[in-house]
């Protein structure tokens, strides 16, 4: 296990490095660069643009430079000193303008990702335990729904009856009076009584997904001999479907923390906007419009770093739930 550790995270430096050329190569694809769309901006707004002005931000950002030489500024800045660089559309550094947004995105993301697998597993168990009942059927008809239903249009109807109903609006993470104030009882409090919005929208599609996998998965177990024989020992049923084809059926859903994470911040994006959240999605969104390539750049390599990370610990938890699994083994 030490070994395959250790070969992981060797593999993981090397995928980060790749990831991290093709985003840089990808963002600078599109004609152009940031200073192109800037003059652009200011072209459709009637403003006069000083040739020598852009010229002299030409060079002062570097973009005259070959893709190599701009490339390894920036990553070499992030290697040695963890600077990400400067956002050339904030005029700020790109460090202060993704921390904040990053952590309430991995916040809220964690929370869709905890309901959806708190609401999934007893209700996939059930449809498969129960199947053709009336609860199977429920949980079929809301899964075709949760997966139909577009989130954007889930977050438009929520402000809408909350609106109606209540007299209330859903947007953003805080009240105004906590927006900048320090975290505190209250302040969570408020957090929390806005936050099952966002929560429950992006993990609509995600547990109806979850439970038709866990369903159909543990359909195929309880056939098998094993649970046959199981049931023939006289162990209890509970027993029976939990501690053996419950845990293999487990094992899909177990390799998709990988990429759940960057999945929910992928689709949060226009969710984000909707509901006016301060989380990472519409920054990535304006930064990749406006070519901002530093500030997309970083987003984009904190999105990998998710991924090879969940990955890891989806085969560890492969490894700890499954018996069959043994990294390492002869």
């Amino acid at each position: 296990m030490l070994r395959f550790i250790i070969n992981r995270l060797i593999a993981m430096v090397l995928t980060l490095w790749a990831v991290s050329v093709v985003a840089f190569a990808i963002i600078q694809l599109p004609p152009g660069d940031y200073l192109t769309t800037y003059v652009a901006t200011l072209n459709s707004n009637g403003d006069r643009v000083d040739p020598s002005t852009i010229e002299a931000l030409r060079q002062q950002y570097g973009f005259g430079e070959p893709f190599l030489v701009q490339y390894w500024k920036w990553i070499s800045g992030i290697v040695g000193r963890g600077d990400f660089g400067q956002s050339f559309e904030w005029k700020a550094p790109v460090t202060t303008l993704i921390w904040g947004r990053l952590g309430n995105s991995i916040l809220i993301e964690g929370l869709a990702v905890f309901a959806m697998w708190t609401i999934a597993l007893p209700i996939g168990i059930y449809a498969a335990v129960r199947k053709y009942s009336l609860g199977d059927y429920l949980a079929t008809i809301g899964g075709f729904i949760g997966l139909a239903v577009p989130n954007f249009l889930m977050a438009l109807v929520l402000m809408y009856l909350s609106f109606v109903w209540f007299g209330t609006t859903i947007g953003g993470l805080f009240s105004p009076e906590f927006e900048n104030a320090h975290w505190s009882l209250p302040r969570i409090w408020d957090f929390l009584s806005r936050a099952w919005a966002p929560v429950l929208v992006l993990a609509t599609a995600g547990t109806a997904e979850l439970i038709r996998i866990l369903r159909a998965n543990l359909l195929d177990e309880l056939k098998k001999p094993y649970v046959t024989t199981a049931r023939a020992k006289g162990l209890p049923e509970w027993k029976v479907i939990l501690k053996y084809p419950v845990r293999v059926a487990l094992n899909p859903l177990v390799s998709t923390i990988g990429w759940l994470l960057p999945t929910l911040v992928s689709s949060s994006v226009i969710v984000s906007v909707v509901l006016n959240l301060p989380t990472a999605g519409p920054l990535l969104l304006r930064s990749l419009t406006s070519q901002d390539m530093y500030l997309a750049g970083a987003l984009i390599m904190l999105l990998g770093v998710l991924t090879v990370i969940g990955t890891l610990v989806s085969d560890l938890l492969l490894a700890w739930i499954d018996p069959r699994i043994r990294y390492g083994s002869k």
